[in-house]
């Protein structure tokens, strides 16, 4: 009797499926542990986390800056056993009393379990290349990097720091802007910080700004623009609001690239564009022309 179309195909599927499960019990999948692999968001390639790492995570294939937590980055420029945190007890209250769909009081104790630090900044002192530096490095971990009282504050007496010690001050900056939950609190630390830019200048001693993936809102509309010398991460995106916004402001079209740090440079906004992995040189560059001119003014 002529075997039917129906019964071919299930004697067919039964033995690829007998083939299938011989092939696995013979060569069993390997389970590769998470945390190992890293994809790229720009050109999808799979890099090993640790070669990742090494690179500064910048992605070797297409040079895609990935975002650094503040301690990695402080690991990234300052000199080993240079560093000295200071301000890190601060924390943020809840003035206001805020509550969208959870307390402000609750998103922040989310936020230090998860990240491991106080709020959106870490300063502190050290060396980069054996140059006496202040810095502070927003995280954008931590509710976005927005900027709080906790935030200025700390921007604020790492500046007075610097200005006291004579002492550059260096402000790696990665924000969505100012944060909504401490309203006009949060505000004024706009004012705040450029105060004390402000006096650091007058001081005649240098402010260098370092523009990450993002940076936008209040930051860029304070201290994140105020640099004597500002540097950005390439395709960095730098703005004060978002492309919907303005479009809808304008009533047209703006610049597929209008927000990236290549555009600004193009536009003045920026001095230079610094890949990652050259940072830590063009700031030591910098900042030893700075103690080279400060030690000929002291001679005369």
């Amino acid at each position: 009797m002529a075997m039917s179309i129906f019964d071919w195909f299930a004697e067919n599927k039964s033995r690829a499926n007998e083939a299938k499960n011989t092939a696995t019990e013979q060569y069993p999948e390997r389970e590769i542990p998470d945390g190992l692999w890293h994809k790229c968001k720009s050109c999808g390639v799979l890099t090993y986390i640790k070669d990742l790492k090494a690179n500064l995570m910048v992605c070797p294939e297409c040079g895609y800056h990935n975002q650094v937590d503040a301690p990695e980055r402080i690991a990234q420029l300052i000199d080993t056993d240079t560093w000295q945190e200071v301000n890190a007890h601060l924390q943020s209250c809840d003035p206001l009393g805020f509550r969208d769909r959870k307390p402000y009081s609750e998103r922040l104790k989310e936020s230090q379990s998860a990240t491991g630090i106080n709020d959106g900044v870490i300063t502190g002192t050290g060396k980069i290349n054996g140059n006496p530096t202040a810095l502070a490095v927003m995280d954008f971990r931590f509710m976005g990097g927005s900027m709080g009282s906790v935030v200025g504050e700390k921007i604020t007496r790492i500046v007075e720091l610097a200005t006291s010690q004579h002492l550059p001050v260096i402000i790696v900056c990665a924000s969505g802007g100012a944060r909504m939950q401490e309203g006009i609190l949060s505000l004024m630390q706009m004012a705040k910080t450029s105060a004390a830019l402000d006096r650091q200048r007058q001081a005649g001693l240098p402010y260098i700004a370092v523009l990450t993936n993002p940076t936008t809102g209040g930051v860029t509309a304070s201290f994140a623009m105020l640099g004597d010398i500002i540097l950005a991460e390439p395709k960095a995106l730098i703005a004060f609001t978002g492309r919907r916004v303005i479009e809808q402001t304008l009533k047209q079209k703006i610049p597929d690239d209008f927000q990236s740090a290549e555009y600004l440079l193009a536009h003045g906004f920026v001095d230079a564009v610094v890949p990652r992995l050259q940072m830590k040189q063009t700031l030591t560059t910098i900042l030893s022309l700075h103690r080279h001119r400060a030690s000929k003014l002291a001679a005369y």
